[in-house]
């Protein structure tokens, strides 16, 4: 083995993000200097993204089991039981730092990746979301980064053939130089076929299947482990290239040899590729592995052992079979025109031993890789309390319709339908709640009446101002919009993004963040299955809004009794929950008033569970026409965004006496719901009976929304503002 000297060593392990400290340990682990390939293994097995070393402390603290909890963080992808037999299997994933550099790929292979995750578990994919968080249009290279983005999301989401059904997208100028690409899937599997990473039975084989491996993606994430700088432009390389239609091959070869009872273990290549998969593998079956180089199918001429386990080649898996079965496997993916190579086997040495060209270029014991991984209880300092604003103390410029105009045009507000339409929603055909229709996106399953609904959430300025309050309305909302469409919500993935964890400030986010979520989590019965942390979100000392983006999943018994927000005419307009006007953060706040301050609405995860157990009892009964949970933008917002759903003008009752009238038009109180009925009274008495918020606030009708005293504004107006924003920004035509 060629070791390298000791001060190249030094030089180069802090070129690859190590510490010295992290390298010092290395040196205690091995006993001696490295090797090239051994320096590159220790670098990416402990970066930030791969070791989880800032965060794995306060993860623990959030609850991750329940009776229908099959598999919680730790494996692939969680897995929860959704009745007949089935199980659902997602996760959420960032592709931050390869999004701003090279946007299409980024966001491709962020898509890609989380595919992947999923269907190594046995899943057939049947659903994505994305939560994207952008700076300012008009921030340099951001229209580019838009414009990527959200294309390599469409590209490779539309050409796998797996539907793009919902996400959000929030613009604010602390993501300029760092914007948030956040992938979701979902898949569903047997029950009874789950597969798992745990490589195990010594001598078996140890196999590669998919695309060639390239140069592309080596050292990818080290570099999600650092903060970006001016000279970022130069880390393309790093950038891995996705094939969408290999992945759709890779897809349907592997669940057809997934049909047999060939496979022992089965992991995808990811972040650190054949380093991560081969380490994981053993790792977690207590066994050793030994990969002869050689054997890797590969894209590039004179390619190094250290660049073909650093290597982030997209459409890779690497799978332990059961010993004399590879040639049956390796006709599956011979058929499917897909590379198939024995690179090595399992041995009882405890041990990940590569050999290339009849050299040894790496011998590492891998327990250590684990146990060893630097883990950091980093200081925290927690966010001061911003005051409490009350609507009364704060001058309304405009009044309720001319800002309503300017609310529904606004980057966070309007509509999302240059994004939506660049991706297939459709495809597969159970597409029951598309974009833009539902407060979550329902998917039924084939052959079933069963649904999923499924919602990605997050408000980064209430994170900003109250972590812990931000952590725990992002849990929230994301319960609140799968009960909105009729769903019992039954689990969350997440992708915690926050910036650089060694400024105390930074850690006391995302620990407060953790907190709040945990404690919704635990009130609304909502355990965490899967999730990941994206840290360093930074850009020359300039961090992102903490953003702690919530995927939430649930089920519906049959499809048909999901509901939508479109408004219909001729019926009761009724609010559930209590409305105080909490303008603090709210973005009538920010767009209507200029300012960015005060205490972010509270939570009360009480009057969550008690107000939206009741709105999901009433849709399941057939009560509810429409329903629509109030958020951004509050009760004003989405009444306007259920009359353009459904072209359908509002007369809205007055203000109640006291009552600031933009603090209960535009006021983002918690715990709420606006529900579409036939006969108000009778929904009232039911909620009163249920010790639940209710009143009567208006009736649908007309081609206008009225107000009490007379003023309107026609739908057809308020749709006309909503849906030339972004296409007026991109240059695009709107649809």
């Amino acid at each position: 083995m060629q070791l390298l000297p000791a001060e190249r060593a030094a030089q180069l392990s802090a070129e690859f993000g190590l510490k010295a400290d992290e390298y010092a340990r290395v040196l205690t682990i091995l006993g001696r200097s490295p090797s090239l390939t051994e320096l590159g293994i220790f670098s990416v097995m402990w970066s930030e993204h791969c070791s989880y070393k800032s965060s794995r402390h306060w993860l623990k603290m959030l609850p991750t089991k329940a009776p229908w909890v099959i598999h919680g963080p730790g494996e692939n992808a969680g897995v929860i039981d959704i009745g007949d037999g089935l199980a659902a299997i997602f996760k959420m994933e960032s592709h931050n730092h390869p999004s701003f550099i090279e946007p299409y790929q980024g966001a491709a292979t962020g898509v890609g990746g989380i595919l992947r995750d999923v269907f190594t578990m046995g899943a057939r994919p049947i659903a994505n979301l994305n939560a994207l968080r952008f700076g300012m249009p008009d921030a340099p290279k951001m229209k580019r980064v838009i414009d990527g983005v959200v294309r390599g999301i469409g590209g490779y989401g539309n050409c796998v053939g797996v539907p793009t059904v919902g996400g959000e997208v929030n613009f604010h100028p602390a993501y300029n130089g760092n914007p948030l690409v956040n992938a979701m899937t979902v898949g569903i599997a047997p029950r009874d076929r789950i597969f798992l990473s745990a490589a195990a039975g010594l001598g078996n084989p140890v196999v590669y299947v998919g695309s060639k491996t390239g140069r592309d993606g080596i050292h990818g994430a080290t570099m999600a482990s650092t903060e970006f700088s001016a000279d970022s432009e130069e880390k393309r390389p790093t950038v891995q290239i996705g094939d969408p239609f290999t992945e759709k091959l890779l897809i349907e070869a592997c669940l057809e040899l997934m049909a047999t009872d060939m496979i022992v273990a089965i992991q995808d290549m990811g972040a650190a590729g054949l380093t991560s998969s081969s380490v994981e593998m053993a790792g977690k079956g207590d066994v050793g592995i030994e990969l002869v180089m050689d054997n890797v199918p590969q894209r590039e001429e004179g390619m190094t052992a250290y660049e073909m386990m650093l290597s982030e080649s997209q459409e890779r898996m690497l799978m332990i079979l059961k010993p004399g079965r590879e040639a049956e496997a390796q006709a599956i993916f011979h058929k499917w025109e897909l590379d198939f190579a024995v690179i090595g086997h399992l041995t009882d040495t405890g041990r990940i031993v590569i050999r290339h060209k009849g050299e040894i270029e790496a011998d590492i014991p891998l327990a250590p890789l684990e146990s060893e991984a630097p883990l950091y209880q980093r200081p925290t300092v927690e966010t001061p309390k911003q005051k409490v604003l009350a609507a009364a103390d704060i001058a309304d410029p405009m009044g309720p319709l001319p800002a309503l105009e300017k609310l529904v045009g606004s980057l966070d507000l309007c509509s999302r339908r240059w994004i939506w339409d660049q991706y297939d929603s459709t495809v597969g055909g159970q597409t029951v709640k598309r974009p833009g229709g539902a407060d979550a996106a329902v998917v039924k399953l084939e052959g079933l009446n069963r649904a999923l609904a499924m919602t990605t959430d997050c408000t980064p300025r209430y994170c900003q101002a109250d972590p812990e309050a931000g952590g725990a309305q992002a849990v929230a909302e994301a319960w609140r919009n799968l009960t909105a469409v009729g769903a019992l919500p039954l689990a969350i993935t997440d992708n915690m993004n926050f910036g650089n964890p060694e400024k105390p400030e930074i850690m006391g986010q995302f620990a407060a963040a953790v907190r709040g979520m945990a404690a919704a989590c635990r009130a609304l019965d909502f355990p965490v299955v899967s999730g990941n942390v994206s840290l360093y979100n930074e850009t020359q000392g300039r961090g992102i809004l903490p953003t702690p983006a919530i995927g939430g999943v649930g089920v519906l018994e049959d499809a048909r009794q999901a509901i939508g927000l479109a408004l219909a005419p001729d019926l009761d307009l009724v609010l559930v929950g209590a409305t105080e006007g909490w303008l603090g953060q709210s973005l009538w706040l920010r767009e209507i008033a200029g300012r960015e301050e005060g205490a972010p609405p509270p939570v009360d995860l009480a009057a969550e569970r008690r107000n939206g157990d009741f709105v999901r009892t009433q849709i399941l009964a057939g009560t509810v026409a429409a329903c629509h949970d109030l958020a951004d933008g509050g009760l004003l917002v989405a009444l306007a965004e259920m009359a353009m759903g459904g072209n359908t003008g509002v007369t809205l009752s007055a203000a109640p006496a006291g009552t600031a009238a933009h603090g209960w038009w535009f006021g983002e109180d918690q715990a709420r719901y606006l529900l579409a009925v036939q006969d108000g009274a009778v929904l009232l008495a039911a909620a009163q009976a249920a010790g639940v918020p209710a009143m009567k606030i208006g009736r649908s009708g007309g081609g206008d929304l009225v107000l009490a005293d007379g003023s309107s504004i026609s739908v057809a107006r308020l749709v006309a503002a909503h849906e030339a924003t972004l296409p007026a920004l991109m240059n695009r035509e709107a649809a």
